[in-house]
């Protein structure tokens, strides 16, 4: 009598690229826009955060870009491109090179570098180099140059972090003073009066109790920020969210995807607006907000705080 075999059928999980993508956002990244000029003259740059550096001997960097880019074509036959890393104040030149556009040079000021590669004015950091090797990364094709010439300017730099544009702040933890060490200089001498010094650890002691409650909501910092932003309008085109969130546009699209899916959000015509429960998502997130500013703040006076408040926008117009 033949006997019944079971057959295990392995089910092969699905990758969820949306979510990995997400994931490796948590790895904070500078900002570059690479350029590069063909043999007939057409010039290319894209918005890239996949810089980075593989060797000092030669010196050798790589970046990578997808399989699908029309400036493809120019990068594969040039003979140079070049690296400009961005300045934290040049958030709307990244934009500039990472929307569809028919002449991204268009009104951008730049000097032709190695190979006519285009190099941008007034970034962080500037590197020319000679195409040294292409080697096939999945749907990317990764490029990996050779440095020829490069500049070094010194300005703070533009960072990428979970979908959203960010900039350096000196960290506040100091190390554990072991025993018989002398107290530490912490607000002591000139610190204590440099005014940039005590906002960036203000700021940075504030972010330490407050953004983990706010990632406690289950939304990332880019999601809550585009909540929080719509919940005083009656809705917001992307383009209006984009100034107001300081994210790239393909960030915004995807962030407005996410919230759509949870519910929160909803498209009418081209605007994006709150849903009955996005409403009730975002009472909760601005309660957050309240609760630790209450808790910050709640030592001082109506007055100081007005007083504090009127500094603060004062210092943001300058």
């Amino acid at each position: 009598m033949p006997v019944e075999t079971a057959v295990e059928t392995a089910t092969v999980p699905v990758f969820d690229t949306r979510a990995f993508r997400r994931a490796l956002g948590n790895f904070a990244t500078g900002v570059t826009v690479i350029t590069a000029a063909g043999p007939d003259g057409r010039q290319v740059g894209v918005t890239a955060n996949s810089f980075n550096s593989v060797s000092l001997d030669p010196p050798l960097i790589l970046w990578s870009i997808d399989k699908r880019s029309t400036s493809h074509a120019v990068f594969d036959e040039a003979s140079h491109f070049a690296v400009n890393i961005l300045a934290a104040d040049q958030i709307d030149l990244s934009n500039n090179f990472a929307r569809p556009k028919d002449d991204r040079f268009a009104a951008i000021h730049y000097e032709a570098g190695e190979g006519n590669a285009p190099l941008l004015s007034d970034c962080s950091a500037r590197f020319q180099c000679e195409k040294f090797q292409q080697l096939d990364g999945g749907d990317h094709w990764i490029l990996v140059g050779k440095v020829m010439a490069f500049d070094d300017f010194g300005r703070s730099p533009l960072l990428y972090h979970q979908g959203a544009y960010s900039m350096v702040l000196p960290h506040t933890r100091l190390t554990k003073r072991e025993e018989g060490q002398p107290p530490s200089s912490n607000f002591q001498g000139r610190l204590s009066h440099n005014l940039y010094y005590l906002m960036t650890q203000a700021v940075r002691a504030y972010q330490a109790s407050y953004q983990p409650r706010q990632l406690c909501t289950g939304l990332r910092t880019s999601e809550a920020r585009m909540l929080m932003v719509l919940e005083s309008d009656a809705g917001l085109a992307l383009a209006d969210l984009q100034r107001e969130v300081a994210m790239p546009a393909r960030e915004i699209e995807e962030a407005v995807a996410n919230l759509k899916r949870k519910g929160l959000v909803s498209d009418e015509g081209d605007r994006v607006r709150l849903t009955v429960k996005g409403v009730d998502e975002t009472e909760a997130l601005w309660t957050i907000a309240h609760e630790q500013q209450e808790k910050v703040f709640g030592q001082f006076s109506d007055e100081q705080v007005e007083t504090f408040k009127t500094v603060l926008k004062a210092v943001i117009q300058s």
